[in-house]
């Protein structure tokens, strides 16, 4: 992982800069839209970046691009956007994740047994 956060002017510089670190616009391009030839993929995700056209990436594919970042070592990017919020980000790892997860699932199977059991008593009243 980067170790500094480079210096980015805006939040086109900051995709770019992730899209770099995926292997370029025509990669990225090609996995966002493979329905599409590789040049026309490759214009559509240099249109996304470009403020001046109308062409944006939708969230999904933000996310998608930032966490496949993150998978070849790259957060700056991310970190970039979180700090213009105002945010500090730090990535995490898959078993921080799986233990976040198994938290709410164990939260959520109480609060049902609990919402089952008032029902219960609802019905048998």
């Amino acid at each position: 992982m980067q170790s500094e956060m480079p210096f980015y002017e805006g939040c086109e510089d900051a995709l770019k800069a992730s899209i770099q670190a995926l292997g370029g616009a025509k990669a990225v391009g090609s996995r966002l839209w493979p329905d599409k030839s590789v040049e026309d993929a490759r214009t559509l995700l240099l249109n996304c970046i470009n403020p001046d056209r109308k062409e944006k990436f939708d969230y999904s594919q933000l996310i998608w691009i930032f966490r496949e970042a993150k998978h070849v070592g790259h957060v700056a990017g991310f970190e970039w956007f979180a700090r213009e919020c105002e945010f500090e980000a730090r990535p995490i790892t898959k078993a921080e994740e799986v233990d976040r997860l198994t938290t709410v699932v164990e939260q959520s199977a109480k609060t049902l047994a609990a919402a089952l059991a008032s029902l219960e008593r609802i019905r048998a009243a």
